[in-house]
């Protein structure tokens, strides 16, 4: 083989070589991400954890919210819940809803939670009722992180102010106390 035709032969299997490694690049590359949970896969429910409904103390009431992945397959909560409170007959009140720690428990963070089929996803969910511009709630709207529909909970709770204080979603329940 002449010099040339042996710098051909080497300039084709390291274009073949560069060209497969750019191909299984793309295909890591391209592995589907763990989908977004919606909200037809998830079962949302109001739950004490087995605490009895521990979380009262100084005009705080508090419990935690529970995202139950039902569809069979993983999937991904990433945030903060979205929340609203509605009064008799489904009538809209208005609500204002603080992201971070609450008075009964620590802010885990802004973090992936990757649900396998049956696994669940966390946030404290914590009120003041003193009575003060008081809206008396009958529901509750839960809105998962990056999705646009919701679950509506039976919540018959007054709320000062029509304020709610939740804790981004964890993979365990918050340490309360």
């Amino acid at each position: 083989m002449t010099t040339a035709a042996t710098a051909a032969a080497a300039a084709a299997l390291l274009a073949g070589g560069i060209a497969a490694g750019t191909a299984q690049a793309a295909g890591a590359a391209a592995a589907p991400a763990t989908p977004t949970c919606a909200v037809s896969g998830l079962q949302i429910t109001l739950d004490d954890n087995g605490t009895g409904g521990a979380q009262h103390g100084m005009n705080h009431e508090g419990t935690y919210l529970r995202f139950k992945n039902t569809t069979g397959k993983t999937c991904a909560l990433r945030g903060y819940p979205g929340l609203g409170l509605e009064k008799a007959g489904h009538a809209k009140a208005a609500t204002d809803v603080n992201w971070g720690s609450t008075y009964f428990a620590q802010d885990p963070g802004k973090k992936t939670v990757n649900l396998k089929s049956g696994a669940s996803a966390w946030a404290d969910l914590v009120w003041t009722h003193t009575g003060a511009d008081a809206v008396h709630a009958k529901y509750l709207e839960v809105t998962p992180p990056a999705a646009t529909g919701h679950r509506t909970l039976a919540f018959d709770k007054i709320v000062d102010n029509g304020t709610l204080n939740v804790t981004s979603l964890s993979a365990t329940p918050p340490t309360t106390g």
